[in-house]
């Protein structure tokens, strides 16, 4: 087989990319003194993952336990969950990951501490707690510092459990001001926070100047997307994950059908909306993929002067690749325009 013969729809990931990427984030950690836990929730592949650490990643991370127990079972033993867990069948499926792996987790409230120490108590090993802070992204995270600092003494206070430091998504100038206060507060009480971490990869080369962290956690850098060019991180030639698409109708001159719709893209807009549409096109600059069902992705070829034809194969830079990993079972890989293979997407749909 070889590229051009695959069946479209099809996510083709470019490896010579990819590793140009891991190397670039891997450096710029290692010169501003930053421990890399790269998050998987991007590619979703344990090979990439195992890469990333032998390239100098401290561990990774994940967000879904399902997602952990797909990568511990490949090998992955530093593994840092960055979601509350609560309740206990959570408790019950953290507990054998604690067993065979370095495991920690995010906490923004005391059932998911209780719910972390349940699990420290199945497994008889110690787990590490990271108290998770928000920097504006209003998702989770406790939204003060006496919230923090409690947290962080009932850590301390609990058998089987250890206080890391501190988290937070995404790093920005509001997480240095929560650290200012909280962090002269948790010294004080002998809770010397070890780790301070950030996420967001948009702005992952400015970390060193936005606050006072010493990890970064990172996904969608492996691959970029449209989003992450326009972000000004990376540029066309990083994005390493292309879909592959065929055209497979022209009703008109200025419209053309090709063979993904939703099922294959996600269905996030750029901030500025419809006009954008659903992805790039590299050979075709001036279409637009401006609408999507099921199975069929519409373009507008209205401003193209070379349109694409019936049955010609497109390839599309999503605007969020995250969501199209999780959409595909496998991929496929090459280097140098050579189809390597295919690898499946081991941790899809791992949604619990």
């Amino acid at each position: 087989m070889d590229l051009a013969t695959l069946e479209t729809p099809v996510p083709v990931v470019d490896l010579a990319v990819v590793e140009a990427n891991l190397e670039r984030m891997q450096d710029y950690c290692d010169r501003h003194g930053l421990a890399l836990r790269p998050h998987i929730k991007t590619h979703k592949i344990p090979a990439l993952a195992l890469r990333q650490v032998e390239l100098g990643a401290r561990g990774i991370t994940c967000q879904k336990l399902g997602e952990a127990e797909v990568m511990a079972a490949a090998g992955l033993d530093d593994i840092l969950i960055s979601y509350p867990l609560v309740g206990q069948n959570k408790a019950a499926r953290l507990a054998p990951l604690a067993g065979r792996a370095r495991m920690r987790v995010a906490v923004d409230n005391p059932l998911a501490l209780r719910s972390a120490a349940e699990a420290a108590a199945l497994s008889g090993a110690e787990i590490g707690v990271r108290v998770e802070f928000d920097s504006g992204a209003r998702r989770t995270g406790v939204t003060s510092a006496e919230a923090a600092l409690e947290l962080a003494r009932a850590a301390r206070a609990t058998p089987g459990l250890r206080f890391d430091g501190l988290m937070t998504y995404p790093v920005s100038a509001a997480s240095a001001v929560f650290l200012e206060a909280v962090l002269p507060r948790l010294r004080a009480e002998g809770l010397e926070p070890a780790i301070l971490s950030g996420g967001g990869t948009p702005d992952a080369f400015r970390t060193h100047e936005l606050a006072p962290v010493n990890e970064l956690r990172v996904g969608t850098y492996i691959y970029n997307d449209r989003m992450m060019v326009a972000a000004g991180h990376a540029g066309w030639a990083d994005c390493a994950l292309h879909l592959h698409v065929t055209v497979i109708s022209r009703p008109t001159a200025d419209r053309g059908i090709v063979d993904a719709g939703t099922k294959s893209f996600a269905a996030d807009l750029m901030p500025q909306g419809a006009a954008l549409g659903h992805g790039y096109f590299p050979d075709y600059p001036e279409v637009r993929l401006e609408r999507l069902s099921e199975e069929h992705g519409m373009l507008d070829l209205s401003a193209c002067a070379r349109k694409p034809e019936l049955g010609e194969r497109l390839r599309v830079v999503p605007n969020h690749v995250c969501p199209v990993s999780n959409l595909h079972d496998r991929i496929a890989f090459m280097r140098g325009g050579e189809f390597l293979g295919f690898q499946d997407v081991a941790a899809r749909g791992r949604t619990l």
